[in-house]
């Protein structure tokens, strides 16, 4: 009778044992199925932060650059179906502890320059101080995520504030002119 009493106790613990090992195996499918939907979340650039002092006809101003990305913005999908969060830069500008520029750029801040087109597959990806011999310049680009493809725009900020958009030539445009006026 004790053996009957030790072989059903026994076929009971395995048959515990079993049942607790297929539902751990249960739960493992869960968690994978949970990070597969984590990853189909959209993808984020870095916040970023840029501040350059810059003197400009005897005058010393600091710039302040800051790239969020902006929950607010219309997702971005690209063509394979990868979603991306939009960006909103901030621009500010001081001279001697007075504020000089303080604007905040989306995408759509640049739409009277950039193709309709393009731009509802890009992001507002940067703005960074650009000095060039003729005067001081912002160079910003929107951009077709995580590629190479994107639209070089110039943001001239005269000495009081005012800020001038314009679409720069891409190098392929100028050597394509070259060719074809040959």
């Amino acid at each position: 009778m004790k053996t009957v009493v030790y072989i059903v106790t026994c076929v009971v613990a395995l048959s515990v044992v079993s049942c607790t090992s297929r539902q751990k195996g249960g739960d493992d499918v869960q968690v994978l199925m949970q990070d597969s939907t984590v990853a189909s979340a959209p993808q984020r650039m870095q916040v970023s932060d840029t501040k350059v002092t810059i003197t400009y006809k005897g005058k010393e101003y600091r710039s302040s650059v800051v790239r969020r990305p902006d929950d607010s913005l219309p997702i971005v999908k690209n063509e394979q179906g990868e979603k991306f969060v939009d960006n909103s830069i901030t621009l500010r500008i001081t001279c001697g502890g007075k504020q000089i520029v303080d604007r905040v750029f989306t995408k759509e801040s640049f739409a009277s320059l950039v193709d309709a087109g393009f731009m509802k597959y890009a992001i507002l990806e940067g703005l960074v101080y650009d000095k060039l011999p003729s005067g001081n310049y912002y160079a910003a680009s929107i951009c077709y995520p995580q590629t190479d493809l994107y639209v070089p725009l110039r943001l001239t900020v005269s000495a009081d504030g005012k800020i001038s958009m314009a679409k720069e030539e891409l190098l392929e445009d100028v050597y394509e002119e070259d060719t074809v006026s040959n």
